[in-house]
């Protein structure tokens, strides 16, 4: 496979697996996957990622006392919300 076409694909990759790439470059994309086992594996592993982050991701609270200390520190007044 032609690696000048890899690199030439690689910029909108995260648009692919987004969803959000217009048509004709989106079917560019998907012939070059249908040959291009490296790619694929780029593909795959940036889909498993952002499905990672996505199932994983929760809020962090932090508590109170130690957010106090930590602006009590930093010498800051009143701490935002």
């Amino acid at each position: 496979m032609d690696k000048h076409e890899c690199r030439h694909l690689l910029g909108s990759l995260s648009e692919f697996v987004d969803g959000s790439l217009e048509g004709d470059i989106c079917a560019e994309i998907e012939r070059h996957l249908a040959d291009c086992q490296d790619c694929q594996i780029v593909v795959n592993t940036l889909e498993k990622t952002v499905y990672l982050y996505h199932t994983s991701a929760q809020e962090v609270t932090v508590p109170e006392e130690v957010r106090l200390r930590l602006f009590s520190r930093l010498e800051i007044d009143e701490p935002p919300d």
